[in-house]
């Protein structure tokens, strides 16, 4: 049998769960087996994703493999963001010290919140009319 030669985490956020394997590699992305550009094209996102590799100084270093489902390309971007640091946290303790300072390790718990009935959404009521 061979030994896994990856990191394996979970990523949340919003709806959305990313599955991420990091490999020793070239730094690449790899959404469902497409390339990031293609399928969070909002530079913003971008930045969010590799946000984990330039706390830990690790740039470069790993290639990452994620399947994503659920939530749209702003949740995407959250729970793989949340993934990578989670798997780089299992890669040494230094890191996750880093990661923890700066935020990644938490998930962020705001999602959208329940419709309630006799209103529009959750919070948005009818127009009230006088007569």
């Amino acid at each position: 049998m061979s030994e896994k030669r990856y990191l394996y985490a979970t990523g949340r956020r919003k709806s959305a769960v990313a599955r991420v394997q990091l490999h020793e590699g070239t730094g690449q992305i790899v959404i469902n087996g497409r390339p990031m550009e293609q399928l969070l094209p909002r530079l913003v996102d971008q930045v969010l994703v590799n946000e984990p590799f330039r706390v830990t100084n690790t740039t470069g270093r790993y290639t990452v493999m994620a399947k994503i489902v659920g939530g749209g390309t702003s949740g995407w971007a959250g729970a793989l963001t949340h993934g990578i640091a989670r798997a780089l946290a299992l890669a040494s303790e230094e890191n996750r010290l880093a990661l923890r300072h700066a935020g990644l390790l938490t998930r962020d718990a705001r999602v959208k919140e329940r419709k309630k009935y006799g209103l529009k959404r959750a919070r948005k009521a009818p127009q009230y009319t006088k007569r």
